[in-house]
């Protein structure tokens, strides 16, 4: 499932592995929300908790954060 939610890994070197954020949803769950030995494995954990997120957030009726746009894509152009 592709979701337009922003997610933030980074080395821990006091938990000797790589730890996850979802900025969008810092007011709803503890951060950081997972993590991995690999960076892949992180991305892969990430992508399971932003689903139970918004699985959860549906079925109980609460409306999803809206995405953080950190760049305004209109500025851009392709050459």
């Amino acid at each position: 499932m592709k979701s337009p939610y922003t997610v933030v890994i980074q080395w821990s070197e006091e938990d000797s592995c790589f730890v996850v954020f979802l900025p969008e949803f810092a007011g709803r769950v503890m951060q950081p929300v997972t993590h991995g030995e690999s960076y892949e494995e992180a991305l892969s954990h990430a992508q399971e908790v932003l689903e139970l997120l918004i699985e959860d957030a549906i079925e109980e009726g609460i409306p999803l954060p809206s995405p953080i746009a950190f760049i305004d894509r209109d500025s851009f152009k392709v050459a």
